[in-house]
């Protein structure tokens, strides 16, 4: 893929970001989502790509924009076609409460690149570069921590992992403790910790648990960039999810699913800052001017971009 495009789509999750950041700490979620969802929307039809909305806000009759199956940027035949996963609010609650870790997020491949996840659970484990062939959901999370922290040349006590806090996962926690893990509880956003995983001065060594599967290939797309390790298995609630999940092409979606299943070639990954997280600075707002902190990731080259954006509003595709 271009790399020219990468900018392109920074633009694209600016906006986002900048739309919803307008409802920080106003405890109106849908509400900030909405306006995420309607700027990228918008900003998606200035990229010079034909994209397929492969992971998004649900099906065609569950989202008026960005569902899945979705069209959008210029229907120029001349234009490299793209799959697009996005989350253009990742923490709905994070933004909506203004607590650490909201995210206006996107992965690009080329056509037929992502998986097309369903909207369900997944189980799965995040590392960085240390943990490729150590960090696996085939070993137990004490094993996972005590066989990282080696790779690391560090004590179990300094390796820090992220785990959603749920009631489901108390055990997990309970297990990873026990190993002498630092385990850090968040409320809501996976992402963030995940792709943190990947940079080294981000201080977070593990992300594990069970989280979105949309949001997991998100991750993936993020590590697969970055060098890192990721893996993921689905959990189905209920037998339809699972014959959801056949009828999308997945031929045996209880498997293991690694980079190569989630994320099968070249990619990009972009993301925002809502609120400040162990990624990005949230957004900023000096006078007239709107500061905006993002990530921009390739995987052909292992490049990590950041940027720091300064902008009056109504230069971005945030209004019509």
């Amino acid at each position: 893929m271009d790399r020219k495009l990468l900018l392109e789509y920074v633009r694209v999750t600016e906006a986002a970001a900048i739309a919803c950041s307008r409802l920080i700490g106003a405890g109106k979620k849908e509400d900030a989502d909405s306006l995420a969802v309607e700027a990228m929307r918008r900003a998606f039809d200035k990229v010079p790509a034909r994209g397929t909305i492969v992971i998004g806000e649900g099906e065609r009759d569950e989202a008026p924009m960005l569902y899945i199956g979705e069209k959008v940027g210029p229907r120029d035949p001349e234009l490299p076609e793209v799959d697009i996963a996005v989350d253009p609010l990742e923490g709905t609650n994070l933004c909506a409460s203004g607590k650490p870790g909201a995210l206006a997020v996107l992965a690009i491949a080329p056509r037929g690149g992502l998986l097309n996840a369903p909207d369900t659970y997944m189980y799965k484990i995040a590392a960085g570069p240390e943990g490729v062939g150590v960090v696996t959901l085939d070993k137990s999370p004490a094993q996972n921590v005590l066989d990282l922290a080696e790779a690391k040349n560090k004590q179990p006590t300094d390796i820090v992992v992220v785990v959603l806090e749920r009631p489901r996962h108390d055990q997990l926690v309970a297990e990873l403790r026990g190993a002498g893990a630092s385990v850090r509880l968040i409320t809501d956003g996976d992402v963030n910790p995940s792709v943190a995983t990947g940079l080294p001065d981000s201080g977070i060594d593990m992300f594990i648990g069970k989280g979105g599967a949309p949001e997991g290939v998100l991750a993936a797309a993020a590590l697969r960039c970055l060098g890192g390790a990721f893996e993921g298995r689905l959990e189905f609630r209920n037998p339809g999810e699972r014959e959801r999940a056949l009828g999308m092409g997945m031929e045996e979606p209880d498997r293991l699913l690694r980079h190569v299943d989630l994320v099968s070639g070249p990619c990009f990954f972009v993301a925002s800052g809502v609120t400040d997280g162990p990624i990005l600075a949230g957004i900023r707002k000096v006078g007239l001017r709107t500061h905006v902190s993002s990530l921009a990731l390739r995987s052909d080259t292992g490049t990590i971009r950041r940027f720091e954006t300064s902008t009056l509003l109504d230069h971005l595709p945030v209004h019509d």
